[in-house]
């Protein structure tokens, strides 16, 4: 079966396709690589995040540009952490998407985002997230982060 590739609106189109929802990414062992759902809208910030997190060796699904193919591909492939974006394509933010996602299959996200006013940090406790990177942000502290969190997992 082959993967849908999401797509930007517009003409864009992601270069790679989508991991297959039958990928186990219930645990995190070490010998296979944490699964983590990159939720961005700019094209060229979710492609220099997607190369860096591929490099400290996760597994990266999406990027999703929208909260609805964020909500879906949370469901279908079960990452272990989301990282995302507040504002995003469509008619639905990040936080909703979060909140769903949580609400649905338990996942958590960490928020990368320019937007941490106290209403958004109010809105954005029902996500129960993992933290807030706050852009901008170098690659290495989202990293520091991701990996923080899956650290004290194992522990």
């Amino acid at each position: 079966m082959e993967s849908a590739i999401l797509t930007l609106p517009g003409p864009h189109r992601w270069p790679h396709s989508v991991c297959s929802p039958r990928e186990p990414a219930a645990e995190c062992r070490s010998e296979t690589p944490c699964s983590v759902l990159l939720v961005e809208d700019d094209f060229i910030v979710a492609g220099e995040l997607e190369y860096s997190l591929r490099e400290a060796g996760f597994h990266v699904l999406g990027p999703a540009a929208t909260a609805d193919d964020a909500v879906r591909l949370a469901v279908e492939s079960r990452p272990r952490v989301v990282v995302m974006d507040i504002r995003l394509a469509g008619h639905r933010d990040g936080i909703e998407a979060a909140i769903q996602i949580y609400r649905q299959v338990g996942i958590r996200s960490i928020f990368a985002t320019a937007h941490s006013d106290a209403h958004t940090l109010e809105r954005g406790k029902a996500a129960n997230p993992l933290g807030w990177v706050s852009k901008p942000y170098s690659a290495a502290t989202l990293i520091e982060r991701i990996n923080a969190y899956f650290d004290t997992a194992r522990a």
